[in-house]
């Protein structure tokens, strides 16, 4: 199994959800998040010239676990959704996951996702 996280622009999470849902992959968990990465932040003009710059942007960090034969399709389908072309669009990590254990049943691995 594989913990997918999704750094994402947050307008961009409705679509997401729709998608996954459509492909099967309900289950997620969603957390606002700041962050900066090559983008540096952005400069904004406010009264009177002067420059405010902005440097932690506000993402939503997505996260799922899925069996691994999986992988590659979700993140196709967040690649496929999120994507604007331009700087900002967010990163995916994908790390292993031990076990999973759903506390309702005590269902584990597999069963548990």
């Amino acid at each position: 199994m594989k913990k997918i996280e999704a750094i994402i622009r947050p307008e961009k999470l409705e679509e997401l959800k729709r998608s996954l849902a459509e492909a099967g992959f309900v289950g997620m968990n969603t957390v606002q998040v700041t962050g900066r990465g090559a983008q540096r932040g952005i400069v904004h003009q406010g009264r009177g010239g002067q420059s405010i710059q902005i440097d932690m942007l506000p993402k939503l960090k997505l996260e799922l676990v899925v069996d691994d034969k999986d992988v590659d399709r979700v993140c196709d389908i967040i690649i496929n959704n999120s994507r604007t072309g331009n700087i900002g669009d967010g990163k995916i990590f994908i790390t292993n996951v031990e076990r999973v254990i759903r506390v309702r049943t005590g269902e584990r691995d597999a069963a548990a996702l």
